[in-house]
């Protein structure tokens, strides 16, 4: 027989003594998800029947539910309810291939869709300038998303490209890469310099971890065979999702 949401409730709900109430049914909850015994993609009842199997209030329920969609581990569907939420697949990126996300999911065949976070043109920041090589009265193009695969989102994106590139960013509905080879500006080449970091809470809720989870940012300032820099982007990987690698070669001695 199938363990449901309310079998993993104590028959005679939760002691007071025991600690916030919300926190023991968040607890059972998420013992249960990690322990396999709440499959991804199971439903969850009703937040009246799981108040009254615990014996707690609704407000109770909707707070520890909250708590575990925020941490990812249950995902809400809008008219359809709140589902125990599958486990992102990891995938290997490599480091030596120069390739937007949506051609890099194109190429795994995922689905993939983006959720715009910003765009538009704006007076370049002294980084930005830095990274593109632009003056101080300078503007430049940004592009903010969140980027989801299969209905996981996976990571932020935030991309800045000079706008004498890139003069109506209202027109990048898709790969940035393919608008920048419409511009006759695809880049070639590109260094990235790769650094842990704990998800900042904004970052985290976009993500659908909890706050301080790993991630993998990765900064990157890409070039035109001319040694132009074109773009210059910083991203946030899940860390529960992606391994990068690297090919190493042998070099000559010296």
């Amino acid at each position: 027989m199938a363990v449901t949401p309310a079998d993993c409730l104590p028959a005679k709900g939760f002691p007071a003594s025991a600690g916030p109430l919300y926190l023991q049914l968040r607890q059972a909850l998420e013992e249960a998800i990690r322990a396999g015994r709440l499959k991804a993609g199971e439903a969850l009842p009703a937040e009246r029947d799981l108040a009254a199997k615990a014996g707690i209030s609704r407000v109770t329920v909707r707070k520890a539910v909250e708590d575990l969609v925020r941490d990812g581990l249950l995902l809400r569907r809008q008219g359809s309810g709140t589902f125990v939420a599958a486990p992102p697949t990891r995938m290997e990126q490599s480091l030596s291939r120069l390739t937007s996300f949506s051609e890099d999911m194109a190429r795994r065949g995922l689905a993939t869709r983006a959720e715009w976070l910003e765009r538009g043109l704006f007076p370049a920041a002294p980084a930005e300038m830095m990274a593109l090589g632009l003056s101080a009265d300078a503007m430049v193009a940004r592009l903010g998303r969140l980027r989801i695969a299969d209905d996981v989102p996976l990571a932020v994106e935030r991309a800045s490209v000079s706008a004498s590139v890139l003069p109506d960013p209202a027109e990048v509905t898709g790969s940035l890469y393919t608008a920048l080879a419409q511009a006759g500006a695809r880049p070639v080449r590109a260094v990235q310099r790769l650094s842990a970091q704990a998800a900042r809470p904004a970052d985290a809720a976009l993500l659908g971890i909890a706050p301080g989870s790993a991630c993998l940012s990765i900064e990157r300032v890409a070039y035109l065979a001319t040694g132009r820099a074109v773009e210059f982007t910083h991203s946030l990987f899940r860390g529960d999702a992606y391994d990068f690698v690297a090919e190493l070669t042998l070099g000559e001695r010296t």
